[in-house]
């Protein structure tokens, strides 16, 4: 499985593949040649005209798009590829579904969309829902991580990584462009902690760039006008973290 990184800020025709000196780490597509992201969907039927997003999960044999929701992708690469990862970690074990499916279906409503909810409403009335409810969920799990080490128990599961994306873009983008702005992901101790014991697992530190989630959330002309970025990276993912004081073990690595 390969991966290729678009540049962060979106263009006119969208996402695109280009080497940046100022995000290395975002490269040409080296599978198809292709120099925008919706030539991918468009290779795939000639006749789209939906949304051209991003993840998306291309196959190189078929030649077409697979999947293009990440709650689906992330649920497919825990199962359909434990053939081809190298390793057996099942982050959606059967005793816990039901439970990592009742948080999943929280932690979408209310923070990994809500904070868009909240950066996107047409009208007060809209925005103080989703704000409210939004803090009302991040108060509620930081009281859950108070009492254990993870969010269905003392293992890491689907649910954790669903989280985890909206943490750690949160104190540098969520907080004060999308408004969501009575606290910081770092004024909750337990949440913070939690953030940084998942960064610190193998494999992950390198999936997370601060700076690319700056410059792509601030390019967006309807929250940012001007279009000029923050300069700082307000959050230190490295800290060290006290979640072994409650039980339950890390993934080994990723």
């Amino acid at each position: 499985i390969t991966i290729t990184c678009a540049l962060p800020d979106i263009r006119e025709q969208g996402w695109l593949f280009e080497t940046s000196a100022q995000f290395p780490e975002c490269t040409p597509d080296m599978v198809n040649g292709f120099r925008h992201l919706h030539q991918a969907y468009t290779a795939s039927n000639p006749h789209y005209t939906g949304k051209v997003t991003v993840p998306t999960l291309w196959d190189k044999k078929t030649r077409r798009v697979v999947n293009n929701e990440s709650s689906e992708i992330i649920r497919m690469l825990n199962s359909e590829f434990r053939g081809i990862a190298g390793d057996d970690i099942d982050f959606y074990p059967a005793p816990l579904r039901s439970e990592i499916d009742r948080i999943n279906q929280l932690i979408y409503t209310s923070v990994n969309n809500g904070v868009y909810r909240c950066g996107f409403a047409r009208s007060q009335v809209a925005y103080e829902a989703a704000y409210n409810a939004l803090f009302a969920t991040l108060d509620e799990l930081e009281a859950r991580l108070s009492r254990q080490r993870y969010l269905a128990g003392q293992q890491i599961t689907e649910a954790d990584w669903r989280l985890f994306p909206t943490l750690v873009r949160f104190d540098v983008a969520y907080f004060s462009l999308f408004k969501c702005n009575k606290q910081r992901i770092a004024d909750y101790p337990n949440l913070s902690n939690y953030m940084r014991e998942l960064y610190s697992v193998p494999g992950v530190a390198a999936t997370v760039k601060p700076r690319q989630y700056i410059a792509g959330y601030w390019s967006i002309r309807r929250l940012n006008p001007t279009g000029i970025i923050p300069k700082g990276t307000p959050v230190d993912y490295e800290a060290s973290n006290d979640r072994t004081r409650l039980p339950g073990m890390a993934t080994a690595a990723l």
